[in-house]
């Protein structure tokens, strides 16, 4: 399942073959460090835009053939050679992070979908090519459920990214429903608010069954993962609206319950669809 900074990364569980393991750290470790580039500590602006080029230019001497000597680069050049990952997605995650560093708002839902194109699709992207499961059909689920995901993030992140200065809530949305960015400061979780993050959460449970195809088509374990991936966000999903969208009062996250729950309905989608 997905823990950490960066959510939409699956931890190499024991449901990975061993052979893949590794690389799947090394790929989570470089997330979450050029993530937390743009997010953690007090860094300035430039300070923060200035360690992401020199994860650009790591990722090019990689290409090079050469092998840059700090963390995390030695076990992600491995990863990359052993198993002949491509690298756009690795730079497309960089310029995500880039964009977290001077893009704060977003005017409308495709805006920020082309976001999440860069910010979240690039991990199925770089874990379909790992599997060897690339197909365009694969490829279109695996976008469908990074999207999902990462809106589902959102969504459940409105407070904390809003102390961080961000509003990811598209802004015709926010005009659509009648609700004023004021209502986020205020943390006020009224009747329009619960109307528009009923819209943002239906809108995100859609990718993320829109994607369901995609589990079928790995091999059963791989496939038990990416069932349970789906369901640990339906589930936020579903505790998001169990409250009205009221994501102030307390952050939506899963119980220990929740995880039994999530547990059993990926076994049962997924030998259901193997039979």
């Amino acid at each position: 399942m997905s823990v950490g900074h960066y959510e939409n990364f699956p931890v190499a569980s024991r449901l990975v073959p061993a052979r893949l393991r590794g690389a799947v750290v090394a790929l989570y470790r470089f997330a979450r460090a050029a993530d937390d580039l743009a997010d953690e500590g007090d860094a300035s602006p430039e300070a923060r835009l200035a360690a992401l080029a020199a994860y650009d230019r790591a990722l090019a001497e990689i290409a090079a053939g050469g092998t840059p000597p700090d963390p995390p680069f030695p076990a992600l050049a491995a990863a990359v050679r052993a198993h002949g990952l491509p690298l756009s997605p690795l730079h497309d995650l960089v310029a995500a992070f880039r964009q977290d560093v001077t893009v704060v708002r977003y005017a409308t839902y495709a805006d920020l979908v082309d976001y999440c194109r860069r910010s979240a699709n690039p991990v199925g992207r770089l874990l379909l090519a790992l599997y060897r499961a690339e197909t365009p059909a694969n490829g279109s689920a695996s976008d469908a459920i990074c999207t999902g995901l990462q809106l589902t993030n959102f969504w459940q992140d409105v407070a904390s990214d809003w102390e961080r200065g961000r509003v990811y809530l598209p802004q015709e949305d926010l005009a659509r429903f009648g609700v004023a960015e004021e209502s986020i400061r205020a943390r006020r979780a009224d009747g329009r608010w619960r109307a528009l993050m009923a819209f943002e959460t239906a809108r995100a449970r859609a990718l993320l069954q829109s994607g369901r195809p995609l589990a079928r088509a790995l091999p059963f374990r791989l496939g038990l993962e990416l069932s349970a991936v789906i369901e640990g966000g339906l589930r936020i999903l579903a505790r998001i609206d169990a409250v009205g969208g009221d994501v102030f009062a307390r952050r939506p996250v899963l119980t220990a319950r929740d995880w039994c729950a999530v547990a059993y309905h990926a076994l049962v989608s997924t030998r259901t669809a193997a039979a």
